[in-house]
């Protein structure tokens, strides 16, 4: 009996719409619109309150950069999410004013007026905002080329200086309030205002827990009103209408140095876009390829321009919408174009921006201290993937601390510069990132580079990264050509990302050449390992033939029901998949655990097991590599080891 054969799809059928570009009915968009608003409010109105109480501006100044951020925010939202030619990435993603700015804008600010700030330094600090975004919206399609200059140790340093500096304007905020009212109500509403985020973040889940920085300035402030230390009367006072005209406060004026200190936040943003970019991509089920990323840059750079046109700040992706999307698990772009045309809306009524004007300072620097001790942290998170054992490492990050802490606890250390050059030496951020900058270049790129051996050779010569750099393509593949059972593209592919600045970095580039590849590349590369089943079982002579993974002959002693469990395990996945059953064997695995995480996997669709055995893979790759680079740094690893052992 003969099956009948399965029908040919209709040519003509309509394709299923992405997650990514379909759109909800028009209550539910308009409510999960409002949501992505909600999240984004306190992160988007706090930057120009904080550079307005930086330069000192006037109420009614502070209202006006307010709407004018929030108006320009709905605008680049829409650039970026909705997109044109080849300017945004078409992701739900939104867009506000980076945090990154604020320090280097108010240092151009104060420095355009002598130390006095005001309103008469904003057409500098747009001028330089103008020239970095273009300078981005150019540089998009090249800055894969120029991304090694900005590795983890120094956007991780700059970050870490960013929040640590910044919570010099919190302290501020805290303790400069308004006349008549107690220091010691300042700090109670700063440190009420932190304990509701805390709490917040601590007790509640899901939305809520999103935006417990907007709860507490709400709290905060409404606590103020009934205590009568502050007012809504600037609110009655504002206009019902009102629309950002371009240059409101003057026709902008450039200075090399401004610009140039604009240009290097743009580039920290743009690596932090490329970051935020990838993790949009992974949520909503999206390859990101080089084109996208230059598209979201290219966004980032038009919607900068259009800030220093506008009277708002440079723009960047908003990474707790991004987070939302995660946990609302609704991936529709057109949701987040919905919250930018509410934002364009909320920024042509100037009685919203009154409204946020009103907040306390001691309310806002309670809030923002949270915001930029958290930009501390991240800083922190991304210098623990750095190897700080390596001297040249612990030198840029120590150096670039050490200098930007030196300007922001004696500022008037400025004065003993030409006044070109204050710009540079005026704030932490800048000399930080400068002096990171330059380090990396120096110690990374400069002449002939010294480091932690990374391999030994045929000979049993240890090698280091300089050597490594200066291998030509075959010596490259037959230096580190066991890291995979017989394929040599993913290392012929990782030679071409040359030169390396460390270890981690040549290990990062191998792994992405496996992760990045075709489709059939990468089934055949895990086709060339042997299933679970084959080598458990396998005797010491035949595993050593078949695998490199440590641990594969750690698990003795298996009782024959569990060694038919797993090749039953092996026969169903291969059934299912058309793969070996591949695990990397981790030194503290157990084989009950290698059994649950194959029956688990089993359950995986099969796309999502396609990436989880490629990681697996990628997995077993990195662990033959450590130990290469152990080999060849025999006393470091065992210090390390020593190390861990105490722990």
């Amino acid at each position: 009996m003969t099956s009948a054969a399965a029908p040919a799809p209709d040519a003509t059928a309509p394709r299923a719409v992405h997650p990514v570009d379909q759109v909800p009915p028009p209550g539910r968009l308009t409510v999960l619109s409002i949501q992505h608003v909600l999240a984004f409010y306190a992160g988007a109105v706090i930057v120009p309150l904080l550079i307005a109480s930086g330069l000192g501006l006037t109420p009614e100044q502070t209202i006006h950069l307010i709407n004018a951020d929030l108006f320009t925010c709905g605008i680049a939202t829409l650039i970026q999410s909705v997109g044109f030619w080849k300017v945004g990435v078409r992701l739900p993603i939104i867009q506000g004013v980076t945090t990154t700015a604020v320090s280097p804008i108010i240092a151009i600010g104060l420095a355009a007026t002598g130390g006095e700030g005001g309103a008469e330094g904003l057409p500098m600090i747009y001028g330089s905002i103008i020239v970095a975004g273009l300078f981005t919206f150019l540089v998009a399609p090249y800055f894969a080329r120029i991304l090694r200059f900005f590795p983890p140790v120094v956007i991780g340093t700059v970050l870490t200086t960013m929040g640590i500096t910044l919570l010099g304007v919190s302290a501020g905020d805290i303790t400069n309030y308004a006349e008549g009212v107690p220091a010691t109500r300042d700090i109670l509403y700063a440190l009420g205002t932190l304990a509701v985020i805390v709490l917040v973040q601590r007790f509640f889940r899901g939305f809520l827990g999103t935006i417990a920085v907007l709860l507490g300035l709400v709290i905060g402030t409404a606590v103020a009103v009934l205590l009568g230390d502050t007012s809504f009367n600037g609110v009655t006072e504002a206009s019902a209408f009102g629309v950002t005209t371009p240059f409101y406060f003057g026709i902008p004026t450039f200075s090399l140095t401004a610009i140039i200190s604009m240009i290097i936040v743009m580039l920290i943003t743009m690596v932090e876009t490329t970051g935020d970019v990838f993790a949009a991509g992974e949520i909503v089920g999206k390859r990101i390829r080089p084109k996208n990323i230059s598209e979201a840059i290219r966004a980032d750079g038009l919607s900068t321009l259009l800030g220093g046109v506008l009277n708002s700040f440079p723009y960047t992706c908003f990474a707790q919408n991004i987070g939302l999307v995660r946990l609302t698990r609704v991936k529709s772009r057109w949701v987040v174009a919905g919250a930018g045309v509410i934002m364009i809306v909320l920024g042509v009524l100037p009685k919203a921006g009154a409204v946020v004007a009103a907040i306390p300072s001691p309310v806002l620097g309670g809030a923002s201290l949270a915001l930029f001790a958290s930009v501390a942290l991240v800083g922190i998170q991304t210098l623990s993937k750095v190897d700080l054992t390596d001297n040249r490492n612990s030198v840029i990050v120590g150096t670039s601390l050490g200098l930007a802490m030196l300007v922001s606890f004696k500022p008037d250390i400025a004065g003993v510069f030409p006044s070109w050059a204050q710009v540079f030496v005026s704030s932490g951020v800048t000399v930080g990132a400068l002096t990171a900058i330059v380090l990396n270049i120096l110690f990374f790129h400069l002449g002939r580079q010294r480091g932690a051996n990374v391999a030994t050779d045929a000979a049993g010569r240890r090698i280091g990264i300089e050597d490594v750099n200066a291998m030509d393509r075959d010596e490259f593949v037959g230096t580190f050509g066991t890291l995979f059972n017989g394929a040599t593209w993913p290392l012929e592919r990782a030679w071409e990302a040359r030169p390396f600045t460390d270890a981690p970095a040549l290990r990062a580039a191998i792994e992405d050449a496996v992760l990045t590849a075709e489709r059939e590349e990468q089934d055949a590369l895990v086709r060339a390992y042997p299933d679970m089943a084959t080598l458990v079982t396998a005797d010491e002579e035949h595993a050593g033939s078949i695998s490199q993974d440590v641990g594969s002959l750690a698990l003795d002693s298996l009782a024959e029901e569990d060694v038919e469990a797993l090749r039953d395990l092996s026969a169903r996945y291969e059934e299912r998949f058309g793969l070996p059953f591949v695990a990397f064997l981790g030194r503290t695995d157990s084989f009950r655990k290698i059994l649950e995480d194959g029956v688990r996997r089993l359950a995986h669709s099969p796309e999502h097991e396609r990436r989880v055995a490629l990681t697996e893979v990628a997995e077993i790759a990195g662990d033959r590599f450590g130990i290469m680079v152990a080999d060849a740094n025999p006393i470091g690893s065992a210090w390390a080891r020593k190390f861990e052992s105490l722990q």
